[in-house]
């Protein structure tokens, strides 16, 4: 069974960077469609970028285009989410998705910005 961790998340300053990844075992991701969700405090989750099980087709929420770029790594297994000039809006628990028959989730990892 596929199972999913994040890593990379942490504090920092409005404007700075980070680099969530997202490492993948029990399963090869190269058959199915990644996320990466946000769940901010008293929000719902909501989806933040996707890319499709070949790579060909990518997607970002409006508020992050130009600022984040989602990349899956085939031969070690695990997908990236570069964060560049971050927002204080950008805080929340960021968890990694992925789907083929079935949807799998990790556990997350928190990333705060401040201001």
């Amino acid at each position: 069974q596929l199972q999913l961790v994040e890593s990379g998340g942490g504090l920092v300053q409005a404007g700075g960077s980070l680099r969530l990844s997202c490492a993948a075992s029990g399963s090869t991701l190269d058959n199915y469609a990644i996320g990466w969700f946000r769940q901010a405090p008293g929000k719902k989750r909501e989806g933040v970028s996707c890319i499709s099980s070949s790579g060909d087709s990518k997607n970002y929420k409006d508020s992050v285009k130009g600022r984040f770029t989602l990349s899956r790594d085939n031969a070690n297994n695990a997908v990236y989410l570069q964060m560049n000039s971050l927002k204080p809006e950008d805080t929340g628990v960021y968890y990694c998705n992925a789907l083929r028959s079935t949807r799998y989730w990790g556990q997350g990892t928190q990333v705060t910005v401040s201001s």
